[in-house]
């Protein structure tokens, strides 16, 4: 009803105007009505002059990461480690390997750490290289020395919650992120009956993880002790309360004009927020320190990732139990000195830029370490050659296996010994830098024309 009066009014005024001016502010309005439509908070729109050339390559050398990850702990469940590769054909979306492409192609990639073969009846079966099979003890032995400090961070993000409880089945999305183990929902869970429990709350028999005891200890945050100069904090008996310590902050060089909203964004690195395991009950939402708090939160939560890094569908499922906002990804943007979104993919990526320095981690831990050497020996973006599928298979004949039953092309010999040069003198990583994408000019060049809109709310 108030749109249609003020159509009504905006066109009696301008039947009272010369046609002349009427044509301008027709011209204008639209130019503002134009502009006002598009000053939207999507990754998509804003992303494309702030893109963050050096966390693009990450994103996308960790998604290729991913696909053969997801692979290895397939065929890690299967009692033999070895599958039928027309049973891989229901693993397409997890892989996110869309027809036409065929798995068979996307195997024969990676030579270093997959293996297939054939059997007396024709079926094809997939398996994992000595290579491979040593990686994955050595991701056993990894995640075994890791899981009691895996079980602090589970615990702190309990302490951090309203109820000091979260649903399992939400927890596992961090799983990886966490460095916990396959068998975390059904056996690691009960590993540390010190810290926590699994209960089902109400009568929906939904599995939930439970605080069973608060530790003053682990109530600190990474930002604390890191102003305190300490790894570990011992005998901290301090009720959780409101903290004043700044975020640390890293604008790309190119942001030339950040000097004009220096005082924004100071006043918003000085006013106090509560801890992230303070209880947060009584905050009102949409202010200034309910969402500070909540950039806490996520700051806290990336801090205890291996890689520094989350998928934001991830940071959504706990706006509830964490008490943030609800538009949390406007939240991300809108703190773009703290955190960088990547829309690289399917799903988005929030990275904690403190713990990057270009396109590496700073503090490289044992199973950042390990994922490299996975990704080195995935040689997913070598030369692509010509070869059989599944189907195909089962019309070859002996000539086309080598002595032990591996798949090989006869007509590409000399190919093959091509990509394997090219891929270790590539180490397979320099590559992702060539892609079309990440060269392009508009995307390296950035601006920070709404770095003062985004702190305007803060002043």
């Amino acid at each position: 009803m108030a749109t249609t009066r003020i159509v009504k009014l905006a066109s009696v005024f301008l039947d009272e105007l010369p046609a002349h001016l009427s044509w301008r502010v027709i011209n204008c309005w639209s130019k503002n009505q134009y502009r006002f439509m598009t000053s939207s908070k999507r990754v998509q729109d804003r992303s494309k002059n702030k893109r963050v050339h050096d966390l693009e390559i990450v994103t996308e050398k960790w998604k290729i990461a991913n696909k053969v990850l997801f692979l290895m702990e397939i065929l890690k469940k299967e009692p033999e480690m070895i599958i039928p590769i027309r049973s891989l054909d229901q693993y397409r979306r997890q892989i996110n390997l869309p027809k036409p492409h065929k798995i068979s192609d996307f195997i024969r990639k990676s030579p270093k750490l997959f293996e297939a073969y054939k059997d007396r009846n024709g079926v094809v079966w997939c398996g994992m290289t000595k290579r491979a099979e040593d990686l994955v003890e050595e991701e056993e032995r990894i995640i075994d020395e890791h899981q009691d400090k895996a079980a602090e961070h589970v615990t702190r993000f309990l302490m951090m919650s309203v109820d000091k409880r979260l649903r399992l089945d939400k927890i596992a999305h961090f799983r990886r992120d966490f460095g916990l183990p396959i068998d975390f929902r059904t056996t690691w869970v009960h590993k540390y009956p010190q810290y926590f429990k699994v209960v089902k709350c109400n009568d929906d028999e939904i599995e939930h993880l439970e605080l069973v005891s608060w530790n003053p200890a682990w109530a600190v945050t990474e930002l604390e002790k890191k102003a305190m100069g300490m790894s570990e904090v011992n005998n901290y008996a301090q009720t959780p309360g409101l903290l004043s310590l700044p975020f640390p902050l890293k604008f790309p060089p190119n942001y030339k004009k950040v000097y004009r909203y220096g005082g924004k964004i100071d006043h918003f690195q000085k006013r106090s927020y509560l801890s992230p395991y303070a209880d947060a009950r009584e905050l009102k939402p949409g202010s200034l320190e309910f969402d500070k708090r909540a950039v806490a939160i996520m700051h806290e939560l990336l801090s205890f990732t291996v890689e520094k890094r989350l998928v934001t569908d991830h940071l959504t499922h706990f706006r509830q139990e964490l008490v943030m906002p609800q538009k949390l990804m406007r939240l991300l943007l809108k703190h773009f000195g703290i955190f960088y979104v990547s829309e690289r993919g399917k799903r988005f990526s929030v990275f904690l830029k403190e713990a990057f320095e270009g396109s590496e981690l700073i503090e490289k831990g044992p199973f950042v370490l390990w994922k490299e050497k996975v990704l080195g020996l995935a040689g997913y973006r070598g030369k692509k050659k010509k070869i059989q599928t599944a189907s195909d298979m089962s019309d070859m004949g002996d000539d086309d296996y080598d002595d032990d039953g591996g798949l090989f092309d006869n007509d590409s010999e000399n190919e093959n010994i091509e990509i394997q040069l090219e891929l270790e003198e590539d180490n397979s990583i320099g590559r992702w830098e060539e892609d079309a994408f990440l060269r392009d000019n508009d995307h390296d060049e950035m601006e920070i024309g709404d770095v003062g809109c985004a702190y305007e709310e803060d002043a």
